[in-house]
């Protein structure tokens, strides 16, 4: 998979090989795992294509970073509909990974997701505040945001888009309809044009 992140933190890298960052530094120092530093700062860069290469040098798990599959991350306490929609997803060749809250979340969005769905009843997770972290860094397109929820008004939905998120969709929902607006937010219509698909 490619991500929407070209060039990632230690904190990232640390996530995506499931050690502590601390061991990134190391490998970074001693030239294992090349990369660079931040002019100005001891802060450490690694670029995507470097991380993959020492990754299957070391015989280190992708996690579908190379797949070219576009990835979506389901942010929702609902496991069994996060479970439903991987099921569904996966057979249309999407890769789905799942969170229940901020913190599943951020550890998941090391790996880049294209498309990213949240539960707005996730009290934890305000509208702003996903905004900045997936948009906030990234370095390069960033993933599209789409707020579901049971019950979700026109209102609450507005106010995702203020906040910046790309749609909303009202639960309950079928895997076609999330196919049909991810589609859409792929073409790269208006928040206009994406409504209708988002209310049905």
């Amino acid at each position: 998979m490619v991500t929407h992140k070209s060039v990632l933190t230690t904190g990232e890298v640390a996530k995506i090989c499931n050690v502590a960052p601390r061991t990134v530094s190391k490998w970074f120092d001693t030239g294992q795992l090349r990369g660079y530093r931040i002019p100005g700062s001891k802060d450490r860069r690694i670029p995507l294509d470097q991380l993959l290469r020492f990754m299957r040098a070391h015989s280190i798990p992708l996690n579908g970073l190379d797949s070219g599959r576009k990835r979506v991350l389901v942010i929702d306490a609902d496991l069994s509909l996060s479970e439903a929609l991987r099921s569904a997803l996966a057979k249309t060749g999407l890769e789905v990974t799942s969170a229940c809250g901020a913190l599943e979340a951020g550890a998941a969005a090391a790996c880049g997701p294209h498309i990213v769905l949240v539960d707005a009843g996730l009290s934890e997770l305000t509208p702003h505040a996903v905004v900045r972290f997936f948009r906030g860094g990234s370095q390069g397109p960033p993933p599209k945001l789409i707020a579901t929820g049971a019950g979700l008004t026109d209102a609450q939905g507005q106010s995702f888009l203020q906040a910046g998120f790309d749609a909303y969709l009202r639960k309950p929902f079928d895997s076609r309809a999330l196919l049909q607006l991810i589609e859409r937010l792929d073409d790269s219509r208006s928040v206009a044009e994406l409504m209708p698909a988002t209310k049905s």
